[in-house]
């Protein structure tokens, strides 16, 4: 009974700011075999039964046959001394990397291209300096921080070959920027010249922000991401000479509010909070070996905590855990010349890891600054978002909109997880990032344009859409859309659609309505 108990409290708690139930599916969404089963006698009776006699099955009853990611071990029993991944469904892990693996045997390689270096893992990583932390001598570092091991003896050491699953050939994180679904060719004239036009952006005495969100949109080279991102972001000032000194002071404020409040998270009024945030954090990207190790889970944990106990209006919130994630392996590249995918931690400096993590804090801080109300006590700016997207596509595609309230499949079913995690569960890291690179460049990236984006996602689907002909099989497509083998090229045409659109509408508000 105890037991039972404790799964209703993590389920429907109310303690939790901001938190609304039910949230469907995640990144990986679980292939359950009686789920399977039952889809596929469904599907083999479409043909032989009239379409006027079948009735759509009610969201209740696919949701009581559906597994949520997010319900996956989220009780008291969870063992958190075993490997990261012995936390997860195994089930779920196995079945998602053997489809990823299926998936990705389809694809059609060119033999030229067989001895691509992206689908290689490299023997050795070169750990360079931050071109940030070379402005800073050695005698304007921060005192060490003592970075707090007390929860360290929870898990233990990452073993490689036994708790990780498998992954696809395809880098997920590695040359983002460089890499298209097709491969990695080597920098063009073209890419030569935006990097060039980049520096000198950067190393003049005050970056032109301006001029540097017009060369931004169309995606930042791997090379000048980071500093771009501080400073698009509003974390670093535009004037250079003021660059060393902030960096210098936000980073030292970071880890002083680590000194001052995270002892707090064994205090009762935090447990609540604590305790989520240290279940969500292995469910983060889990088929990325990076974010499986034990030192960047408790990096990550410190970063939520302290923003969580800073922002108590919000507080944290389900899907939070997944927005650092970029701004983490953004600020990682910036030392580490080869593939970030598997790249090990602990060969970086502890100053290293203390730049990377206090960054990290102070970019997601700004970006949640300015889409706070999706967080809020029931989600408002969630709710209003899915509705204008609902409004919007009932203008742009009149057929899929009708497709949908045929078989009774609401918005709010499939897109609350488009807004509160930015697409971040529907597509790959890589291009996540370049997604961010334009969010970035826009004026309310992150809540105006991203409704956009979305509206231009769902309609890149609507052929799939209307082949679906029942509820269960338009949300399980909806739940785990084919992304996985997408790049620049992809992302490039999404948001080139995405920008048409808010060209059309965004100042025509009456166009949304019939």
């Amino acid at each position: 009974m105890a037991a039972e108990n404790s799964k209703q409290f993590w389920k429907r708690s109310a303690k939790l700011p901001g938190s609304i139930q039910p949230v469907y599916g995640a990144q990986h969404p679980p292939l359950d075999p009686r789920l399977t089963k039952n889809f596929i006698k469904e599907r083999s009776k479409v043909n032989s039964v009239p379409l006027k006699n079948k009735k759509a099955s009610s969201f209740h009853e696919f949701a009581r046959n559906t597994s949520d990611a997010w319900d996956i071990g989220d009780d008291e029993e969870e063992d958190f001394s075993s490997p990261p991944f012995q936390t997860l469904n195994s089930k779920v892990a196995l079945a998602t990397a053997a489809q990823v693996l299926e998936n990705h045997s389809k694809l059609r390689v060119k033999p030229e291209r067989s001895q691509s270096t992206t689908s290689d893992v490299p023997a050795n990583y070169k750990v360079i300096k931050s071109s940030s932390d070379a402005q800073l001598s050695r005698n304007s570092i921060l005192p060490l921080f003592q970075i707090p091991s007390g929860d360290t003896c929870l898990r233990n050491p990452l073993h490689k070959q036994q708790s990780l699953p498998l992954r696809p050939i395809i880098p997920l994180v590695a040359r983002i920027s460089d890499q298209n679904a097709s491969g990695a060719p080597p920098m063009t004239v073209r890419e030569k010249t935006r990097l060039e036009k980049f520096r000198q952006l950067l190393s003049s005495h005050n970056t032109d922000l301006d001029e540097l969100r017009k060369w931004s949109w169309p995606g930042v080279p791997r090379e000048v991401r980071p500093v771009t991102w501080r400073l698009l972001s509003g974390y670093l000032p535009a004037n250079t000479e003021r660059r060393k000194l902030t960096l210098q002071r936000k980073r030292e404020e970071y880890f002083g509010f680590i000194e001052q409040y995270y002892d707090s998270r064994n205090e009762e009024h935090h447990q609540d909070t604590y305790r989520q945030i240290h279940i969500d954090i292995p469910r983060t990207n889990p088929l990325i070996p990076l974010f499986q190790q034990p030192l960047v889970q408790e990096i990550f944990e410190r970063i939520l905590f302290i923003w969580a106990i800073r922002h108590p209006a919000s507080g944290y919130v389900q899907g939070i855990n997944d927005l650092v994630t970029p701004f983490f392996v953004v600020f990682l590249s910036e030392y580490v010349e080869e593939d970030v995918e598997n790249f090990d931690v602990t060969n970086l400096s502890q100053d290293m890891l203390r730049s990377i993590e206090a960054d990290s804090f102070w970019c997601m801080s700004k970006l949640l600054d300015g889409i706070q109300d999706n967080y809020t006590f029931a989600q408002p700016g969630i709710q209003k978002k899915v509705k204008a997207l609902e409004e919007l596509v009932s203008r742009i595609d009149e057929q899929v909109h009708s497709h949908f309230r045929r078989y009774e499949v609401e918005y709010l079913q499939f897109a609350f997880r488009w807004m509160n995690n930015l697409l971040m569960r529907e597509l790959p890291l890589r291009c996540t990032i370049r997604l961010w690179d334009t969010y970035q460049s826009e004026p309310e990236g992150f809540s105006h344009f991203h409704l956009y984006v979305c509206a231009a996602f769902l309609i890149k689907w609507r052929k799939e859409i209307l082949d679906e002909e029942d509820f269960q099989g338009l949300l399980m497509l909806l739940q785990n859309l084919p992304t996985i083998h997408w790049g620049n090229e992809e992302i490039g045409l999404l948001l080139a659609e995405a920008y048409r659109l808010k060209y059309m509408f965004a100042d025509a508000p009456n166009h949304y309505r019939r």
